[in-house]
């Protein structure tokens, strides 16, 4: 995508001074680029980028708010009101300035973004100037779709200010982004077709009303069509290695000589994000591998921080960095060009990380918008959407069933009926019906689709509100309806109980559907508590050589909680995520009433009285130390904080 150069409309200083001078110690290629400061004979070309925004416009979230940077020095960092103010100081001045980012700038866990469909996290980023994007595994979560049409061209989908295209800051209506999402690994399974371009071309002022061209090449983590939120039946990733050599190969044809790679994917470099020491992960390995037309490598995915030079194949350093997550920090790469060629000088190339400190005054503008949404979304949580005439709790009986339980998988049996809708243009094959639904109340591993208690609020009547229903149900995984066959529904209730390396044994309830009674032995040995004759299916005995129809999460499906025996599954057909479905399913039911525990039933009952002492609590109710959660409340917020990280996501 050529763009004229100047065109550029920067940001103004609206808020107080900003900052006089950067922090961080910038990564030189060679000794020569230290004193280099502006080569007047060579053209100076300023790359800045951000990743893993997730939609945290106000401030970076938990620990996430603190980095460390040289000598330990510790930094308040996050919120785009901040950005923008440290973006319009090192643009200053820069004829030749490009603003990206490497994915997963929205779709995440803030309520004030995903809520309203990540519309606030596209308008920050427009009003910050951002050029382009690379796509990262997260803008796959909702579809193909919703990423091309309504992300990037404003298209609703499907209720105008229900799902999506709510009034923004200016009281218009969501019009898309002002930049573009970019991908050369990302393709659909039956045509081959890359889903987005797969890399785009920026011209830059040499003077003298000359041109440059540099080529920016990208690629979306490997795994990102089987991952528990992204999963997308009808979309493959290609080869990093083999894309990239090959998309780098075609610019230098059509005479591009300075290549950036922006990739999701990440490493792990040390903990000070002015450096970088002891590199390791999937994006190292490929930047030791990558062709050596690619002049700088700009990571994501990790939520790390880091800045250095690595060598290319040839021996010849090249930037490798990562700049954290969260709205953290700002990473410039200064790279030279010459005039006559287009290439870059790659012994003059710097590298810097920037903290986004929040010890400036924001830009009152781009505050602004964050302030609005905020707002909009604490309004919009207040909506009635539902009724419910008691509490929902995740309490669990002596079978492992509770009420929220049994609302989930009733829910999830629903929503594997539904009718595709516009947003799941990327399912594989036409949808057949779910027949029943299974729901992990408590897993063995990741965190729990049942986030909080659905308390009934006596006030109001027993009103349910639109935040209620979000917050305490779902962690943004989509529902998928696949077949698997009577056998291995079998093996997935056998797996609910696993052993311990103490011999101990550990208990992960499935719940299921309204329309699923089963029974277990709680005599019998682990493996062997289900008999199938005890498990009724809509009246009628399991049949181990029947294939059903099966709704459930993609993180259980694809075995992220310890549920193996889906593997293999087929068919599969994609619905909404959870937390925006489980609000429709409260909007079509209007009034909520708790249903009888009484789906699942316990033979031999008082033999597993008998073993409660033996049970041990799971991995994530422990504490650091290894020592037991003392409380049932203290077990629940040790395993919030060990599920706080999951799926494509990999903490440093």
């Amino acid at each position: 995508m050529a763009r004229e150069p100047g065109r550029r409309t920067f940001l103004t200083a609206a808020g107080g001074a900003v900052a006089a001078a950067a922090v961080g110690t910038p990564a030189y290629a060679t000794d020569d680029a230290r004193d280099a400061g502006t080569a007047h004979d060579l053209v100076d070309v300023q790359l800045l980028n951000i990743t893993d925004l997730h939609g945290y416009l106000q401030a970076a979230p938990g620990s996430t708010a603190v980095v460390t940077g040289a000598a330990g020095k510790q930094y308040t960092v996050g919120g785009v009101g901040y950005l923008a103010a440290h973006l319009e100081r090192l643009r200053d001045g820069r004829r030749n300035s490009l603003f990206f980012a490497p994915g997963d700038l929205f779709s995440g866990w803030e309520f004030d973004a995903e809520s309203l469909a990540d519309e606030p996290t596209i308008e920050a980023l427009n009003r910050l100037g951002l050029d382009f994007a690379t796509a990262g595994n997260h803008e796959f979560d909702k579809s193909p779709a919703f990423l091309n049409a309504h992300m990037q061209d404003g298209v609703p989908f499907p209720r105008i200010g229900v799902d999506d295209a709510f009034p923004d800051s200016t009281g218009r209506r969501f019009r898309g982004a002002d930049f573009r999402y970019y991908s050369a690994n990302m393709v659909w399974t039956r045509t081959g077709r890359t889903v987005l371009p797969p890399y785009n071309i920026e011209w830059v002022d040499a003077g003298r009303g000359r041109r440059l061209p540099i080529g920016f090449i990208h690629l979306t983590a490997v795994g990102t069509d089987t991952g528990p939120t992204s999963y997308q039946p009808a979309l493959s990733s290609l080869d990093e290695i083999a894309t990239v050599d090959r998309r780098a190969a075609e610019l230098k044809a059509r005479g591009v000589n300075a290549i950036v790679l922006s990739m999701h994917d990440g490493a792990v470099a040390g903990s000070d994000f002015t450096t970088g020491s002891n590199p390791s992960g999937p994006a190292y390995d490929l930047a030791l591998r990558v062709s050596p037309d690619i002049d700088a490598i700009v990571t994501g995915h990790w939520h790390c921080r880091f800045t250095m030079m690595v060598p290319d194949p040839d021996g010849v350093p090249r930037p490798f960095v990562e700049a954290g997550c969260h709205g953290q920090l700002i990473n410039e790469i200064s790279l030279r060009l010459d005039p006559r060629t287009g290439k870059v000088v790659r012994a003059l190339t710097t590298s810097v990380n920037h903290p986004n400190t929040r010890d400036i005054a924001p830009d009152r503008e781009v505050q602004q918008i964050a302030d609005y949404w905020e707002g909009y979304a604490a309004r919009r949580a207040r909506t009635p959407i539902g009724r419910q005439t008691a509490s929902f709790t995740r309490a669990r009986d002596g079978s492992g069933e509770s009420t929220l339980g049994d609302l989930a998988a009733d829910w999830a049996l629903w929503a594997g009926r539904q009718p595709l809708g516009p947003m799941n243009d990327g399912n594989a094959h036409p949808n057949t019906p779910a027949e029943l639904a299974l729901i992990v109340a408590a897993p063995q591993t990741g965190q729990s689709i049942l986030a909080r208690d659905l308390v009934r609020d006596t006030a109001s009547g027993g009103t349910v509100t639109l935040g209620q229903a979000w917050q305490s149900l779902g962690y943004g995984d989509p529902v998928l309806t696949v077949t698997v066959t009577g056998a291995q529904l079998h093996d997935a209730l056998e797996q609910q109980w696993t052993e311990a390396p103490d011999g101990t044994l550990r208990f992960a309830p499935l719940a299921v559907s309204d329309n699923v009674r089963c029974a277990f032995d709680a005599a019998a040995p682990a493996g062997d508590r289900v008999d199938p004759a005890d498990v009724l299916v809509d009246g009628r005995p399991l049949d181990l050589a029947r294939r059903y129809r099966l709704a459930a999460t993609a993180y259980t499906l694809l075995g992220a909680d310890g549920f193996t025996a889906f593997a293999g599954f087929t068919e599969p057909v994609r619905h909404v995520r959870d937390f925006e479905s489980f609000v429709a399913y409260v909007r079509s039911r209007e009034v909520l009433a708790p249903a009888a525990l009484d789906r699942v039933t316990v033979k031999n009952a008082s033999a597993a009285a008998a073993r409660v002492g033996q049970v041990a609590p799971p991995r994530a109710a422990r504490r650091a130390d290894g020592t037991a959660a003392a409380s049932r409340a203290e077990a629940a917020q040790l395993a919030r904080a060990d599920g706080a990280e999951h799926g494509f996501r990999v903490p440093c």
